[in-house]
């Protein structure tokens, strides 16, 4: 089960800032737009309406879903660029996943904002100083503060994570 839904592993966040862990993290960040247009290229409606996994979202919601996270991180990424230890509202991805939008829409709404987005986000980490990554901002969740290079890390992780359940759904059916 770990492996179909963690494919990749699960996330661990940095314990220290290190310069080229971040500048591999905003590359990573940048490539998830494509990298998840060629994950599904070429898959048809029912595909698209297929579970990663048995009792998981579709490949259609999974699309929806990182462009909701990424909407998400990106003003987290501001908020805590502009506000002292700003309070984050976590969402919550299972009930944003069973909106309209996000089980009937064709993906290519999500992917489009997710092209702009991460390109305007990765463009926004390459101007920051070391400082501005240390940065913290306060997640009512986890009633943690959290530096933004850790937000960083989990969403460059979190793109590859689930662009690899698609990959690895389309490798178990034979989508090739």
């Amino acid at each position: 089960m770990d492996d179909i839904r963690y494919p990749i592993g699960r996330f661990e966040a940095p314990t220290t800032f290190r310069k080229e862990d971040v500048k591999q993290w905003i590359n990573d960040i940048r490539q998830v737009p494509s990298a998840l247009r060629e994950a599904i290229s070429g898959l048809n409606e029912e595909q698209l309406n297929t579970p990663y996994r048995d009792g998981g979202w579709t490949v259609a919601q999974v699309v929806h879903h990182i462009a909701d996270a990424s909407m998400n991180a990106f003003l987290r990424t501001k908020w805590t660029l502009t506000e002292d230890v700003p309070s984050i509202k976590p969402f919550e991805e299972n009930d944003w996943a069973k909106t309209l939008e996000a089980r009937s829409l064709h993906v290519e709404p999500s992917l489009q904002l997710l092209e702009g987005l991460h390109e305007r986000w990765a463009y926004l980490l390459e101007s920051l100083s070391d400082d501005d990554f240390q940065r913290n901002f306060y997640h009512e969740g986890t009633k943690e503060n959290v530096p933004l290079y850790v937000l960083i890390a989990m969403h460059a992780w979190h793109g590859k994570h689930h662009t690899a359940q698609i990959v690895s759904l389309r490798q178990r059916k034979g989508w090739n």
